[in-house]
């Protein structure tokens, strides 16, 4: 798959690069992408979620009646879960939501990914942004050059490229990942993505 290289006012180059198509051109496996995501979402699961149950909520231990005979159902004590502020009858407890994937299915999660946005069109090669300093409207601007400005944008570069990062970490609609630390989530996760011209290589050999 070969596409324009374009610069930041959004005009043609007259460069191309070219999309590997073990990677950008592959039959995407719906499934294993549903996986990749769902073990993504889990790891951003704090897990520390608790609710106190009968032995851990405050009060007496005291018997409040009769145990037959009363017309209703028998409480132990004021901490019975039959009563109000009484404890949670099996409440969550913490726990660690991830689960393991295999690298294999990671890899073709993240090649299904890529080859469905290379179907859709979605994918956009920039020459490199090199800024000097952090700069949120230098972004902006570009964005908008690339008539991107009303999708989510994800602008995939080199990891060393601290300024761009910097710069768009204030857009709404608009994240930076480095090419070596590409997820399926993300992709996914966007109308658009935004390739380095310097980053395709180690896209393609992902």
């Amino acid at each position: 798959m070969e596409l324009k290289v374009l610069n930041k006012e959004g005009k043609e180059t007259g460069r191309t690069v070219v999309l590997n198509d073990e990677v950008f051109g592959i039959e995407p496996n719906n499934h294993v992408i549903y996986l990749a995501v769902k073990q993504f979402l889990a790891d951003q699961r704090q897990g520390t979620h608790k609710s106190k149950e009968r032995s851990e909520v405050s009060g007496s231990t005291r018997k409040l009646g009769r145990q037959k005979g009363g017309g209703g159902a028998r409480r132990g004590d004021i901490n019975s879960p039959v009563l109000v502020g009484g404890g949670r009858v099996f409440g969550p407890k913490p726990r660690d939501y991830s689960f393991k994937l295999n690298k294999k299915v990671k890899a073709l999660a993240r090649k299904s990914a890529l080859s469905t946005k290379a179907a859709e069109n979605a994918i956009v090669v920039i020459e490199d942004v090199k800024l000097e300093t952090p700069s949120t409207k230098a972004i902006a601007n570009i964005v908008k050059n690339l008539q991107v400005a009303e999708k989510k944008v994800a602008f995939i570069c080199t990891s060393e490229n601290k300024n761009v990062l910097l710069s768009a970490r204030n857009l709404k609609k608009v994240s930076v990942l480095p090419a070596d630390s590409l997820n399926t989530y993300s992709v996914m996760n966007c109308g658009t993505l935004v390739i380095s011209e310097s980053a395709v290589e180690t896209v393609n050999n992902l």
